[in-house]
């Protein structure tokens, strides 16, 4: 079994086969009769346990299975627990995805999985875009194929983004995880600056203004003319660089990093944007408070580049004014930011409760539409998401002024080719951004910046042992 797959933030600690409980033979003896051990789905008269345990790192997939899933009957008050119709517990264990915690945490309880009673056992976990590659490695045998649980990603999934498919699959193209989501990304931008600084906030004439990175500049300068800044951050556009690197951060089996020059581009194109004052000097990065700050009605930016998931769950939650104030239209470059995975985990005394969560959740489209409408969420159905996109009445979102976003998110999803992978990435994409966080800030030099950045990275992985820099 792979120690680095499985468990790069314990590696030191790791032996090989540590995480034999998540289904190794030792591990596995005793599941075979409930996890179908001929690939098909979990025997009928399998006894399933008392308690799902559930892992993720927010309430968002807790509140999708609430709204959509036909067993839920209540949940407390404090959200940990959610009570089936049948009196079986769904027991919520969240953890901050920040700075690895997450990982962290559920590593540790999928070392523990052969060992753990049945009701104390992972039956589902959720992993991002950015490490979904680590858990479906085929080596650390941490998420069932869907094949186990009697899902036939051909004929169950077929409506799904080919892309999604392929991001929650192993190498040999097992699909081991499945998603709600598609997270095509838009510009999002303030109308009533729109107004001041180009005499219109229609969609299709801004859409014109920064429809590729060179009108995007000139469209700056005359932002910066009216005093506004067109991103609140250089952060605000890594995404739109780091979807589009030619190799992965870490190739499979490897141990050496290496930098995408498209990582290096980031880093002189956002030197170049700060200092000609087309980006808020004193906003820092995203997810702190002058980011936030920055989507209220007093900022003087004009735009976010943000997927569906974006506008719902930190836009609209910072902006303090009314309904209609922003609008979306197509980004300078098409990118995808985000998307979480969900997944059987293997060894879970529920096979069939977690057969039908995932189904009612990623599969069923009739569900999908509903999560599209109750959470402005870009779903992961095709023909639903084409259907949503002409639908302006049924699509329409107060926030953004009666505009049905769908109609923009659709080509771009129709689009998307996925970065190449590893289990490295959330990593290395905050690492690296922090690291010359301070090179754009003037704190350090641009070297020291690549120097910080090694030792950063070999703090959190101590595995790896080189970091290439592009010529």
């Amino acid at each position: 079994m792979k120690k680095r797959a499985v468990s790069i933030l314990l590696a030191a600690a790791l032996t090989a086969g540590a995480l034999a409980g998540c289904g190794s033979p030792s591990g596995a003896g005793s599941e075979k009769k409930e996890t179908g051990a001929e690939g098909g789905a979990a025997e009928e008269n399998a006894e399933e346990g008392k308690v799902i345990n559930i892992y993720s790192w927010n309430d968002e997939f807790r509140e999708r299975v609430e709204a959509v899933y036909p067993e839920v009957k209540e949940t407390s008050k404090d959200g940990t627990v959610t009570t089936l119709n049948d009196g079986t517990e769904i027991h919520w264990t969240i953890n901050p995805n920040q700075d690895g915690v997450y990982q962290q945490k559920l590593d540790e309880a999928l070392m523990n999985q052969a060992d753990a009673a049945a009701d104390d056992k992972v039956d589902i976990f959720l992993s991002e875009t950015d490490y979904v590659n680590k858990y479906t490695d085929a080596d650390a045998d941490a998420a069932m194929p869907l094949t186990d649980l009697g899902i036939d990603p051909e004929k169950d999934l077929k409506d799904q983004y080919s892309f999604t498919k392929v991001t929650a699959s192993d190498a040999n193209g097992v699909q081991r995880g499945s998603t709600w989501q598609c997270c095509p990304g838009l510009l999002v931008y303030r109308r009533d600056i729109a107004k001041d600084a180009f005499g219109t906030d229609d969609p299709e004439a801004v859409g014109e203004k920064v429809k590729d990175w060179d009108t995007m500049k000139k469209t700056a300068e005359e932002l910066k003319a009216k005093g506004y800044f067109t991103f609140s951050s250089y952060a605000d556009t890594f995404r739109l660089y780091g979807n589009s690197i030619a190799q992965s951060w870490v190739s499979p089996g490897e141990t050496v990093i290496k930098v995408d020059q498209k990582i290096m581009d980031w880093v002189t194109d956002s030197k170049e944007w700060l200092d000609a004052g087309y980006l808020d000097k004193n906003v820092k990065g995203q997810w702190n408070d002058d980011w936030n700050k920055a989507m209220g009605s007093s900022s003087k930016v004009f735009a976010f580049l943000f997927p569906a998931w974006g506008i719902d769950f930190t836009l609209k939650p910072n902006w303090d004014g009314g309904d209609g104030a922003w609008a979306v239209t197509n980004p300078p470059q098409e990118y995808n930011w985000g998307g979480s995975y969900v997944h059987a985990c293997t060894g879970t005394d529920n096979p069939k409760h977690v057969k039908d969560i995932i189904l009612a959740v990623t599969a069923d489209q009739e569900n999908l539409l509903k999560i599209s409408k109750d959470y402005a969420d870009f779903t992961n159905t095709r023909t639903g998401m084409q259907q949503a996109a002409k639908d302006d009445e049924g699509f329409s979102s107060d926030f953004l002024g009666g505009q049905n976003a769908f109609k923009y998110f659709a080509p771009v999803a129709e689009n998307i080719e996925i970065a190449p992978l590893s289990a490295y990435d959330q990593g290395c994409v905050e690492l690296i951004q922090n690291s010359f966080n301070d090179y754009l800030q003037g704190q350090v030099d641009f070297e020291k910046a690549k120097a910080n950045f090694e030792t950063a990275i070999r703090e959190r992985y101590p595995d790896i042992t080189e970091i290439q820099w592009p010529e």
